[in-house]
């Protein structure tokens, strides 16, 4: 129970001073001919902390636009900050605009909380141009309303920006890196430390860095300096070296932004050559009389602008061909140098893997300028080792160790990844086997769609038909009429391919022709008129080639013995008595053996008459 008690008291102390928000962290980088400018204004009527006689905010503020008509615009991002947990629309110009992203931050002081909103509205500021922009709808009067510590404690406020990226040819190269988040330092968190990384700096000179800050009062310079690398910064006499947040506009050379700072900083003796980060460092509070003083300040963004001449190799695996039982891989791939400065050389290495093993290596083929890009293909064999699902990566700038030998703006962008698996056909399926009656010569007429259709249930898709397996796998010599096919040989196996994307299935089944029974009539008039002249078995002749007729009349005398060469006209060839003549009118009975292992022999009677 003692402990407990402990862990509550600990927490009870330990919680108000505790602050929340969302790490600066880099949210665009653009490489190019590129700077920005920012605009933007106040809601408060004025300076919180001088003028105590208001706790509500103005119904709107307007800002103006005007750059250069050598400037293109490239990107604009709006922010709008305020006392509260956040109002996420706002109306722009007449047009409403919602919040694609909203940070919150909570002070130590009574816990209050207060929130950034962030939009893009590259496409509106290319459309509106150069104007006024006019802000509307920010409303945070419920929250100063249903909380009096908000204008007690003077930390009422509320305002916007829009930071505008753009292109001028003019401009050296340079790498211009946004970031973002909300974080916040007051009389109880006294300092903050903001590490940017990915930044790229190869000549300092020109070198500058923004803010875009919060809730800064002029008369509140208590202890209050902003650093990078450890050099505080200043910009007299706007922003003075304790006094950084203090409710101005660089750009515009206001005093009056009241509660919010948009300040921009020459840094070019504070930041060296080859720097890949900058650490920037807040502080505010010190004692008067024995009281702690401070001032509340939320850094809400950082823009920095540096001289970098790089080049920034990405690749994108666009398309790849795999073959059925097969380890050769055709891989289409393009090399860019897009976000970049400075040209990516010819012989840049390329390394492919599979699951983090090196297959083999490349290398691009021209100088490749900033914007530019190189198509190519390399066919790949695949160890023995490669498993059925692999992860294939192509890497630009890599000399097969996974390390670069190129300085880029960025090395983290150079792989792309693709799933891939090892195309096998499954086993072969044996289907039952398919029996008609022989048509002669051992010989039939087959339906083999049908007869596929009938055993599986597939009668979709491509389905092709093939004599052997080894003209299947080459996709040589395909049965081109299948629905109207004559056996080769007798059994025959047929094979089929069905295209089941990415590879196939393969079936197969046997043909086979045997001799139907015969059909015997019941009569037959051998009279010389060729119509039914002699006893016509249908499906004997030349089908059972070693059958055996034998004629018997009615008293069981053989009178006729014939073969597949020696058919019955009515003749008499057995006895000592009438060879050669024909039988008189009457019922004759046979025996008629098929000498067939699968029939056994057929009896019955005939009626000849004339």
């Amino acid at each position: 129970m003692r402990l407990i008690k402990f862990i509550i008291l600990l927490l009870i102390l330990v919680l108000p001073n505790l602050s929340f928000g969302q790490d600066i962290q880099l949210y665009q980088q653009f490489n190019g001919r590129y700077d920005y400018t920012a605009i933007g204004n106040t809601l408060n009527q004025f300076e919180n902390n001088l003028d105590q006689s208001f706790c509500s905010i103005l119904e709107s503020s307007q800002a103006t636009l005007n750059l250069s008509s050598d400037s293109t615009i490239i990107a604009a991002y709006l922010y709008w900050a305020g006392s509260g947990i956040g109002d996420e629309n706002v109306t722009l110009n007449g047009v409403s605009i919602d919040a694609q992203t909203t940070y919150n931050v909570t002070g130590t002081l009574r816990n209050l909380a207060y929130f950034s909103c962030f939009a893009d509205i590259t496409d509106f500021v290319i459309s509106e141009g150069n104007t006024d922009y006019l802000l509307e709808d920010l409303d945070i009067s419920e929250t100063l309303t249903s909380n009096i510590w908000y204008c007690e404690n003077r930390t009422n406020f509320a305002g916007w920006s829009i930071h505008v990226i753009y292109e001028d040819e003019s401009l050296p190269l340079n790498q211009l890196s946004v970031f973002q988040g909300l974080e916040i330092i007051d009389r109880n968190v006294q300092e903050k430390t903001i590490v940017l990384d990915n930044l790229n700096v190869l000549d300092n000179v020109g070198a500058k860095i923004g803010f875009l800050a919060w809730e800064g009062d002029n008369a509140l310079n208590f202890g209050e300096s902003l650093s990078i690398n450890g050099n505080i910064l200043s910009n007299p006499p706007l922003n003075l070296s304790n006094n950084a947040f203090n409710g101005t506009n660089t750009f515009t050379n206001s005093n009056t932004f009241y509660n919010c700072d948009l300040d921009v900083y020459n840094i070019q003796d504070n930041i060296s050559i080859g720097d890949t980060s900058a650490t920037i460092r807040l502080t505010t509070g010190e004692l008067v009389n024995g009281v702690m003083q401070a001032d509340l300040i939320i850094l809400n963004t950082v823009v920095t602008v540096f001289n970098s001449q790089l080049p920034d190799a990405t690749i994108t695996i666009d398309d790849y061909i795999l073959n059925c039982n097969s380890r050769e891989v055709e891989i289409n791939y393009t090399v860019y140098n897009v976000n970049s400065t400075d040209v990516l050389p010819a012989n840049t290495p390329i390394a492919f893997y599979t699951n983090g093993v090196l297959i083999t290596q490349s290398s691009t083929q021209n100088e490749l300028p900033i914007s530019a890009s190189e198509n190519n293909t390399i066919t790949i064999t695949l160890p023995n080792s490669t498993v059925e699902n692999y992860i294939f990566t192509a890497s630009v700038d890599d000399d097969g160790t996974n390390n670069g030998i190129i300085t880029e703006i960025n090395e983290d962008n150079n792989i792309d990844n693709e799933s891939l698996e090892l195309l096998t056909t499954p086993p072969i399926e044996i289907l039952p086997n398919h029996l008609k009656c022989n048509e002669g010569s051992n010989s039939a007429v087959f339906n083999l769609i049908d007869n596929f259709s009938t055993s599986t249930n597939i009668s979709f898709g491509l389905i092709q038909f093939y004599n052997n397996l080894s003209d299947l796998e080459a996709g040589e010599n395909e049965i081109l009429i299948p629905d109207s096919y004559s056996n080769i040989t007798n059994p025959q196996t047929i094979y089929i391919k069905v295209k089941n994307s990415p590879c196939y299935e393969v079936y197969q089944f046997d043909i086979l022709v045997e001799n139907c029974p015969p059909h015997i009539p019941q009569g037959f008039s051998p009279n010389n008129d060729t119509i039914n002249d002699w006893f016509n078995i249908q499906n004997l002749y030349g089908f059972f080639d070693n059958h055996e007729l034998k004629i018997f009349n009615r008293y069981g005398t053989l009178i006729f013995e014939g073969n597949d060469d020696k058919p019955w006209y009515g003749l008499i060839n057995r006895g000592i008595n009438n060879h050669g003549n024909l039988v008189p009118v009457g019922t004759y009975f046979y025996i008629l053996n098929l000498n067939d292992p699968n029939y056994k022999p057929m009896v019955g009677w005939v009626y000849v008459n004339y």
